[in-house]
């Protein structure tokens, strides 16, 4: 069966506590055949009267097939990388709450409804469901485990410690989040854009754990630790130098100033004893360590300004999208003083 292209698909409202709201399920997906109709399924009966989404980015196997015959809308993303899928998914879909999480059968389903509610009725803009660690060595290395623990703790460290799994697939988001996100992240380093995103604006987050399953047999996981730990890495660094700048480059700016003086303190000693410079290539490479030092200081005091006016661009763009359920409020406000005014 082909899939279908869509382009800005609204999703109906459902009712959440007699109020119209619209919720899209977002699954990208890349050679999930063996798994995509159950968790299609699975999330279909957790969100009743919710729009579930699976795009195909550039699957070899059944799985847009599977995924169309379990119910769900198809759309396909040429370009490879859960990155770029984020980014068509979050352009295309309009809705309410969005819940996204991944096609290979490792998040629970029953989980779906808490996330949606915080978003929904909490005021939440993106809610992560913390992948809770079990003794299951098939869903949860030692590797892994490791190694999310390692970066979580180093975006707490750059960026302030809200999150315990920042690399987590399974969020739900406001529509407020998805439309201001710039998503430009073209991997598995989505999740770290998505969590540094929400931490530089300040907006409000929330983690509630849920249960983290093992694959079923005969699917394979896409990820490589060594390789995607790397780029995740690469991709935490290279925020740190757009969204902090002036700790970035303070940083390089203090170690090239530390080893200046730690080489220049025999030079300076000696020179105070006798009125030589016994070593002149060494005074010479302290000389422009100490300029570099200095160059790094000043790039990072500009770029801090200029990374400053960005966040106030990216807040106001956030704020130019309306609160779910604001324009309903709006409208019904209105309704109710025009009313009270013919009456009175």
């Amino acid at each position: 069966m082909p899939a279908a292209t869509v382009h800005k698909q609204t999703v109906p409202d459902t009712q959440i506590k007699g109020t119209p709201v619209q919720i899209a399920v977002l699954l990208p997906c890349f050679n999930e055949e063996v798994t995509i109709a159950e968790v299609v399924r699975g999330f279909a009966r957790a969100l009743p009267g919710a729009v579930i989404f699976v795009y195909d980015n550039n699957s070899t196997d059944a799985t847009a097939a599977r995924a169309a015959e379990a119910g769900a809308t198809v759309c396909q993303e040429p370009l490879q990388g859960k990155g770029n899928v984020v980014r068509r998914m979050f352009a295309d879909i309009e809705a309410d709450v969005y819940l996204m999480a991944d096609g290979d059968g490792t998040y629970d389903p029953t989980s779906a409804p808490e996330l949606v509610k915080l978003v929904a009725e909490g005021g939440i803009d993106m809610v992560v469901g913390a992948r809770k660690e079990s003794g299951d060595a098939a869903a949860w290395s030692h590797r892994r485990r490791f190694g999310n623990r390692m970066l979580t703790g180093f975006v707490a460290m750059m960026f302030g410690n809200h999150f315990t799994d920042i690399l987590s697939g399974y969020r739900a988001f406001s529509r407020r989040f998805v439309k201001s996100f710039p998503a430009l992240a073209r991997g598995f380093e989505i999740e770290t854009e998505l969590t540094v995103h929400a931490l530089e604006l300040r907006i409000r987050v929330a983690e509630i754990e849920t249960p983290y399953i093992a694959r079923p047999e005969g699917s394979e996981s896409k990820l490589s630790t060594p390789r995607d730990g790397a780029r995740i890495l690469r991709a935490i660094f290279l925020l740190l130098k757009e969204e902090r700048p002036f700790r970035f480059f303070g940083a390089i700016s203090l170690v090239l100033a530390t080893v200046s003086v730690v080489f220049a303190y025999p030079l300076l000693t000696t020179f105070l004893e006798t009125g030589l410079v016994p070593r002149v290539p060494t005074a010479v490479l302290c000389t422009g360590l100490m300029l570099l030092a200095f160059l790094s200081l000043t790039c990072g005091l500009i770029l801090d300004s200029v990374s400053r006016g960005r966040r106030e661009i990216k807040r106001l763009a956030h704020l130019a999208v309306p609160a779910m359920g604001a324009t309903r409020a709006v409208k019904k406000s209105a309704v109710a003083r025009r009313t009270i005014g013919r009456d009175g």
